[in-house]
């Protein structure tokens, strides 16, 4: 242990002399020699080279070439329509990438600008990036520590480490001891020599760490790649395949290509990335509405396939929100029940009886020796009563104002708390009152049994059998000799022990029920933290976190070997303690590998690191720093852990909507290449019912908002009653149903009207073809079949288990509009004349209309007796089980 060198007297501490400090020549010379203290900027690829690759990954190259295609085969609308959507998309995925750089940067605000130094015999004020190793710093209660300081001298010394180890509490520091960069003093005053700048201190490591990780693609991105190969491999595919046939039909090479070209584009599917974009979006601000801000589109989907959170303890399962709700004094036992830190309070005696005068009058001189070596306080603000400092102090204070206790004078010196000591002390007059840990306050109190100290170590176990924070308080009077002066140890012997306070931070009240949600919907969750292993564990217990067996595992002691520590971690309701921002990435990349699709929640600059290595970072909005929340994908505006859950809901309908609009436009895509593969099986003896501008229209115009409209589904009601995703988006019932049903029905139906308006005319199979107007009525036909069909299969889409009367027609009001929005397209398309000319057709006659509309019934029976078939297999399989 360091040697404490204050020494006390009743006045309080006299410091010992000031350092010399350096000259300004000498500090000159340094700061030549080591550079500038700044954190360094951590090295990233420049800005144009990390667009470009935006602009020109897989996906953005296939709809280069689909572009460059439209533009040879004389289709400049689609063209610029398809470089458009490249641009839009790069330069998202673009400034969401930026996240990483803005996260390292907000480090380098949590410095100082201005420090105090003793140069050249005096004290003076000089720029943080002047500082260099040997300056000799002088710190007073709130200032912010400018570099990484071995102290010499240390007056009553704490400092908040939080945003560095996440321990909540304040830290006592003493001469010897090391503070580092970033960290600020809560009280007290210190003068320090500066070991470390810039790129040496132990801000700078984070900053590196923070800069350097890179999180992996979510589960989304990985995805829509396989989607996007399978596709682009399709359409090309396809397109050279068309080729041939037109040469062996007798096409000239140069309309084969073309027609290839046209077959090939009209198959990519330009709109797909845009209309996950708008998904995302719409799912983002329903969270918003939650509470829970998105900075990170594919978050959304990502919270739905989220395998396993690491949660942190303070103010996201507990409201962070200290109340003294138990006071035992030899002369008996309080119960105090009461909201908040408000002055109001019901004050009962043991057992609900009414309190008797002398546990009365003993818990109000406990209450009032507590006050005295607390710092925080409880104070009114807009209303209500809120904590000033740390949460337990003002708990300890509205339990003093509680019971109308003393207010003693200001002391004239404080101890603060230190975890070496497990307590604090304070001077008031010639009283020593002292406050901490039982087990280092009651050890110190006279052995004679006066003060009840026997009692108190039974009554100790008791309170924290019931989760309790127990604290022990003590006083002893000082001698009153002038001069006299006795070393903090010396001082805190012989202490007659007031009594003991029980203290509770109440979880949240819908944690536990969230917890058991997630558990539901097969998401484990752990606690990783940075405060102590005890007070980590008590919470774990109280909401019903912890596992069983119970896991607890500490920073200091994790074990070396990957494999077994990842087999520790790799369990629900497991509790990691006084970690560090190493470890805790660490933790975050070892679940990952052990494959599970991670969200970390954080709160401070330790946490950065993790944040951007996990799946899913999740900052806290009202209590984290900035540089978590700019690390993070996923802001809690009311850090509750119970908005996670509202999210991964969320996010779980978010992925279901994109497979009902990833189903409603691969059905599409069946009914459309239909015409071309009979034309082509026929050797051009049976007309194209559909050309490639028609096509185009089907999928830019009549299709598009109807499958916007099934990106905002609502969650449906068992969201959270099942595992996370982990079938491919398409997996084999979605290729089923599109390939095997919906998509044969619609081609089906389209061909039939297309087929009916021809044969009506006259024109049967293997005859010259039709006149041209028969052609374009019967083109017409085809088009409005695809229309009504794809109209019911939004509808049917919206659910992969219920039919849509089960859902009500007019639950999705966006749908309602969007298929009238597509009624009225269809209506342009067919009657608006140099349009209509333009994509070669013209309004069905009764008998193609009357097929078409035909295929509204036969999309939904179709899609109803595979729900039902679907159904009756699952129910089967059930009953075997």
């Amino acid at each position: 242990m360091h040697e404490d060198r204050r020494a006390v007297t009743p006045a309080g501490v006299v410091p010992l002399p000031g350092l010399p400090g350096l000259s300004s020549a000498e500090a000159a010379q340094r700061l030549e020699r080591s550079g500038p203290n700044r954190l360094p900027e951590v090295s990233t690829v420049p800005g144009w080279r990390r667009l470009l690759a935006e602009l020109t990954h897989f996906f953005a190259l296939m709809l280069w070439v689909a572009a460059v295609l439209a533009f040879i085969a004389g289709m400049p609308q689609l063209g610029v329509a398809i470089v458009v959507v490249i641009v839009v998309n790069g330069v998202f995925a673009y400034i969401q990438q930026e996240r990483a750089q803005h996260a390292a940067a907000k480090l380098r605000e949590l410095l100082p600008a201005m420090v105090s130094v003793r140069r050249d015999n005096r004290v003076i004020k000089v720029h943080t990036t002047e500082l260099v190793p040997g300056d000799a710093v002088v710190l007073v209660a709130g200032d912010r520590v400018p570099a990484d300081l071995r102290l010499a001298l240390a007056a009553g010394c704490t400092v908040d480490e939080s945003m560095l180890t996440g321990e909540s509490e304040a830290v006592s520091k003493a001469a010897g001891d090391t503070v580092f960069g970033g960290t600020f003093l809560v009280i007290g005053t210190a003068e320090g020599l500066v070991a470390s700048t810039g790129g040496q201190t132990r801000l700078a490591e984070i900053a590196s760490l923070t800069g350097k990780v890179e999180a992996p693609p979510g589960p989304l991105a990985l995805e829509l790649q396989r989607i996007v190969r399978i596709v682009a491999g399709v359409a090309l595919g396809i397109g050279a395949l068309f080729f041939i046939l037109s040469l062996l039909v007798g096409i000239s090479w140069r309309d084969a290509f073309l027609f290839a070209i046209g077959v090939a584009v009209a198959l990519v599917p330009e709109g797909l990335l845009p209309t996950v974009t708008l998904s995302l979006a719409i799912g983002a601000q329903r969270m918003a509405a939650r509470n829970a801000l998105v900075r990170n589109l594919q978050a959304v989907e990502t919270l739905g396939s989220t395998t396993f959170i690491c949660t942190d303890k303070t103010g996201t399962l507990t409201q962070n929100r200290m109340n003294a709700v138990e006071v035992w004094t030899p002369a008996g036992l309080l119960g105090i029940t009461g909201p908040g830190y408000g002055p109001e309070a019901l004050v009962t005696g043991e057992g609900g009886a009414p309190a008797g005068a002398g546990a009365f009058r003993a818990g109000q001189r406990l209450s009032a020796a507590a006050r005295a070596a607390s710092v925080g306080r409880a104070v009114p603000h807009e209303g209500q009563w809120i904590a000033q400092g740390d949460p337990m102090e003002a708990a300890i204070d509205a339990l003093a104002t509680r019971l109308a206790g003393p207010e003693e004078p200001a002391p004239s010196h404080r101890f603060a708390f230190d975890p070496r000591r497990l307590r604090e002390s304070a001077i008031v007059g010639t009283t020593l009152f002292v406050k901490g840990a039982p087990e280092s306050v009651i050890p110190l109190c006279r052995g004679d049994g006066g003060g009840g100290a026997d009692r108190a170590l039974q009554m100790v176990d008791q309170m924290a059998s019931h989760g309790l924070r127990v604290l022990a308080v003590a006083q002893r009077s000082l001698p009153g000799l002038p001069g006299d002066r006795f070393k903090l140890e010396e001082v805190e012997t012989g202490l007659t022990l007031l009594g003991l306070i029980g203290l509770h931070d109440p979880p949240r009240a819908e944690v536990r029920l969230s917890l058991q949600a997630a558990r539901e919907a097969g998401i484990k969750v752990g606690m990783v933290t940075g405060d102590h292993a005890f007070t980590a564990a008590a919470i774990a217990r109280e909401t019903g976190l912890i596992g069983s067996p119970e896991t607890v595992l500490e920073g200091h002691a994790l074990p070396e070997d990957d494999e077994v520590l990842a087999a520790l971690l790799d369990r629900d309701g497991v509790v990691v303690s006084r970690v560090t921002p190493e470890q805790k990435l660490r933790v975050a990349r070892l679940l990952q590998h052990g494959g599970h699709v991670l969200a970390m929640t954080g709160d401070g600059v330790n946490d950065g690191p993790a944040l951007q290595q996990a799946d899913i970072g999740v900052a806290m909005g009202l209590s984290g720093t900035d540089v978590a929340r700019e690390a993070a994908d996923l802001v809690l505006l009311d850090d509750d852990f119970a908005t996670i859950i509202a999210a991964v809901e969320q996010g779980r309908a978010t992925y279901a909507n994109i497979r009902r609009f990833l189903t409603y436009h691969l059905t599409d895509n069946v009914a459309e290449l239909t015409p071309f593969v009979i034309w082509a099986l026929s050797g051009g003896r049976f007309p194209l019912a559909l050309s490639v501008l028609q096509i185009l229209a089907l999928d830019i115009g009549t299709d598009l908002l109807p499958a916007l409209a099934l990106g905002s589904e609502a969650p449906s009601t068992g969201a959270l009653k099942r595992a996370p995703e982990r079938r491919h988006l398409m997996d084999r019932a979605l290729m089923f149903r599109v390939f095997g049903l919906l998509g044969p029905v619609e081609a089906l139906m389209e061909m039939t009207a297309y087929t009916a308006v021809l044969l009506g005319a006259g024109w049967s199979p293997g005859a010259e073809l039709p006149l041209s107007d028969v052609l374009m009525a019967a083109s017409g036909a085809a088009f409005t079949t695809v229309v009504l069909a794809q109209l019911a299969n939004a509808f049917a889409c919206r659910s992969a288990t219920a039919p849509p009367w089960r859902l009500g027609w007019f639950t999705n009001r966006l749908l309602l509009w969007a298929v009238l929005a597509e009624l009225g397209l269809l209506s342009v398309f067919l009657f608006l004349g140099p349009l209509a000319a333009l994509l070669g057709q013209s309004p069905p006659t009764p008998g193609g209309l009357a097929v078409a509309l035909g295929a509204i019934p036969a999309v939904l029976l179709a899609d109803w007796l595979y729900k039902l078939a679907r159904h009756r297999r699952s129910g089967r399989k059930a009953r075997a089980a």
